[in-house]
């Protein structure tokens, strides 16, 4: 039974890595940056779809029971630093910081908007990632790894930018815009998975070989994304 709650340190790498890159890119996104004079995304795009990556990593490895666990794990890390940082504004400033002040609220103040809507974004879009390919990789008896790769990720993003950037910046720039800019981060991000797929494969190839493993969801008894007892 203890055995089979154990986790290798690889896992537990991504999953460090995978919560890093998480609340990096929840600070990151309250910065538009400019494409041009109609068009700005979020300076997150920098950093959010290696998360998508290494969610198709850990679930083409260890199954979506260990993606499960990540993905709840990347929530409680990202509420962390919300509430830590709501906490930090709170707490009155020192004298010779009064000008720096202003510059920190900001960033922070922002960040329970933003938190919530990456939040709700985010486990959806995750979990989705996760479903998807776990169940194209039953279908396709582990075959077209890539294939798969670009899919979960087309419907994950999709699905969190759907859900995130109306929820995060709705009443900040116009409605055209935000709907640019919702295109302009799943097509990015897409694109970046493609980009990074030679190197995501090679990963995924080290991994397993490295662990001996190479789970397959065929006992999976429900992708409930509360089982959490079920690793």
């Amino acid at each position: 039974m203890l055995k089979n709650r154990s986790v290798s340190v690889s896992y537990m790498l991504m999953g460090i890595l995978f919560c890093s890159c998480l609340i990096i890119s929840n600070l990151l996104s309250v910065k538009l940056l400019r494409i041009t004079d109609s068009l700005s995304i979020s300076s997150a795009i920098i950093i959010f779809p290696i998360t998508y990556i290494l969610n198709d990593c850990i679930a083409e490895v260890w199954g979506y029971r260990k993606a499960r666990l990540i993905i709840w794990m990347g929530f409680a890390m990202n509420f962390l630093c919300a509430a830590f940082g709501m906490i930090a504004v709170a707490l009155p400033a020192a004298d010779y910081w009064v000008q720096n002040e202003e510059h920190f609220n900001f960033m922070f103040t922002l960040a329970p908007r933003v938190a919530t809507a990456s939040l709700a974004a985010f486990l959806v879009g995750s979990f989705l990632n996760a479903y998807v390919m776990s169940r194209m990789k039953l279908s396709s008896e582990g075959r077209h790894f890539s294939v798969r790769a670009v899919v979960s990720t087309l419907w994950g993003e999709s699905a969190d930018s759907c859900i995130f950037f109306p929820f995060a910046f709705w009443g900040m720039m116009p409605p055209v815009e935000l709907l640019k800019l919702m295109v302009m981060q799943v097509v990015l991000k897409t694109a970046y998975e493609i980009v990074m797929l030679p190197l995501t494969c090679r990963v995924v190839a080290f991994v397993k070989r490295f662990e001996g493993t190479d789970v397959f969801d065929r006992d999976l008894k429900s992708y409930n994304p509360f089982r959490l007892g079920d690793l």
